[in-house]
């Protein structure tokens, strides 16, 4: 795989095929991609797309409204894939417009009991790049508030018919709130609809953003008919790449929403560098930015695409995780493959040897299930938390038990 910028038009179609060869996937990229022709595309392909087998890939990378939109505006899809995705996007649609409305009467009653809350991801990052609440698809509403905040945040959505996922004793929540990053709630519309949270990911990534500077550099953006308080899109921008690799950039809508910020926001490139490396994160900048790269032509600017590409294991990387997207592998999240994976992206010896100490000394929700110790005991949860992760890496069990 190259990491040269991929061409245009029809030459860029033909390099779409010999990178990822799926006609579904080719052309779902398609319409991704600014200047590519998916009839070009279409026709490359032989005409063995799978129409099913692409909606369905749509949907598994977040991208329903995009293929919807590009096909009712092409032409080249049959009338039976077309209604069948039609049906998937008002659906979407529904579904968006709905979360929508419950984000702003979650953020009102926040606000009357004197919460700050910044949303991001959902309906307003939709509003940021598409300008269209149903124009990206998500199916829950990610809410940053202040962790003194946690436990009021908490009652305040309980009175809004919302209940805890978990369910912790005084000294878990103490310990939760410490080494964790969220609590998910669901209602009677559905299960993990609403994330709050109070810090980016949980402690032992050893990624730690200064949430009180990101709540002082929030920006506004129009949202639903209102203004609403989010990350600023620096911050946004650094977010959003340490979600994606969290997740190993296994949907494709993640790294279309990076390219889309990247290139309709003016960015000071030289703060987003200083700031990625006070953060450890560059390695992951830089390799999230090769995938944008591949899969949707996207550019940065020379000063920070020298900045990004410094880093002489950022092709291997990405090549490997590119590898892994198309091939639409699973990737468990508790397997050691997955914690050597997470090592590999960070650049300094100081992340990793704290991301490995804050793994095996940090107990975490599981241990605290698996052994029920009495209150006077519970630091000794850190010895059910190593005696745990011996087993696991000892093939006690298999790999993608968590």
């Amino acid at each position: 795989m190259s990491a040269r910028p991929q061409p245009v038009l029809r030459e860029m179609a033909e390099a779409s095929l010999r990178l990822f060869p799926r006609p579904e996937l080719d052309l779902l990229l398609a319409f991704c991609s600014a200047g590519v022709c998916p009839a070009s595309v279409l026709e490359l392909a032989g005409q063995q797309c799978d129409w099913g087998s692409l909606i369905r890939l749509a949907s598994h990378h977040g991208l329903v409204p995009t293929l919807y939109q590009g096909l009712a505006a092409s032409g080249v899809a049959p009338s039976g894939a077309l209604n069948e995705l039609r049906a998937s996007f008002d659906a979407h649609a529904r579904q968006a417009l709905w979360l929508t409305g419950e984000l702003h009467r979650i953020l009102d009653c926040l606000a009357s009991r004197g919460i700050a809350a910044l949303p991001y991801k959902g309906p307003a990052l939709a509003e940021l790049l598409y300008g269209n609440v149903t124009h990206r698809q998500f199916s829950d509403l990610d809410i940053l508030v202040h962790r003194s905040d946690v436990p009021r945040a908490k009652e305040t959505l309980r009175s809004l018919g919302y209940a805890a996922g978990l369910d912790l004793t005084p000294a878990e929540e103490r310990a939760y709130l410490a080494s964790g990053y969220e609590y998910t709630f669901d209602s009677v519309h559905g299960r993990n609809l609403v994330e709050l949270q109070w810090q980016v990911l949980p402690r032992f990534y050893s990624v730690d953003f200064d949430m009180e500077a990101m709540f002082r550099r929030a920006a506004t953006v129009s949202g639903g008919g209102r203004e609403i308080r989010t990350l600023g899109t620096q911050d946004l921008l650094l977010v959003l790449c340490a979600h994606a690799a969290k997740h190993v950039w296994l949907q494709l809508s993640w790294l279309r929403d990076i390219a889309d910020l990247a290139r309709s926001r003016e960015f000071n490139w030289e703060s987003v560098h200083r700031q990625a490396q006070e953060l450890g994160i560059t390695r992951i900048l830089a390799v999230t930015f090769f995938l944008a790269q591949q899969f949707f032509g996207a550019k940065l600017p020379p000063e920070a695409a020298k900045a990004f590409s410094a880093d002489p294991r950022t092709a291997a990387l990405g090549q490997e995780i590119a590898g892994i997207i198309v091939r639409g592998e699973e990737y468990s999240t508790v397997s050691p493959a997955y914690f050597r994976l997470m090592l590999r992206l960070r650049e300094r010896r100081r992340d990793r040897a704290r991301f490995l100490l804050r793994l095996a000394f940090t107990p975490s929700v599981s241990e605290w299930r698996a052994t029920r110790l009495p209150a006077w005991l519970f630091p000794l949860y850190r010895m059910v938390r190593i005696a745990r992760l011996i087993g696991r890496l000892g093939f006690s069990r298999p790999e993608n038990e968590p």
